[in-house]
């Protein structure tokens, strides 16, 4: 029970990701994962993206935008960020993900706390672990 309710609240958390190429990041993100493109804002000044969001299908999503000086968020080094995706069907995004050529960097396996899942590399260093574990 979180702060007396009792039922699921909303998504509260939205990891914050930078991508030098955030055009392709959402494409990869959409193609090997399964996210949902649901904002997309262009930036200002030649910037790229100045913010996206992408939804999860099983809750949540993540936001993200192109590296640029001109934010602190903007300054954040690509690639230095994990992430930990909850889902009910890790083999069938494990073959999505690898079907489009993330890097696998921790295989498909049943782990002893009771969860299935793996971790992949995007292609400019995110990692991602997807599994069944849902938290205490």
């Amino acid at each position: 029970m979180l702060g007396g309710m009792s039922e699921t609240p909303s998504p509260a958390i939205w990891p914050a990701l930078t991508y030098a190429d955030a055009p392709a990041a959402i494409r990869f993100l959409v193609e090997a994962f399964g996210f949902v493109e649901t904002i997309v804002v262009p930036g200002d000044g030649g910037r790229e993206i100045a913010h996206a969001e992408l939804r999860w299908p099983e809750g949540g999503g993540v936001m993200l935008g192109s590296t640029c000086d001109d934010s602190v968020f903007g300054r954040l080094k690509p690639g230095t960020t994990s992430i930990y995706v909850v889902t009910d069907a890790p083999d069938k995004v494990f073959e999505r993900a690898t079907m489009a050529g993330a890097e696998v960097v921790r295989g498909l396996r049943d782990e002893d706390y009771g969860s299935r899942g793996f971790t992949v590399r995007d292609p400019e260093g995110t990692l991602w672990s997807f599994g069944t574990y849902r938290g205490a």
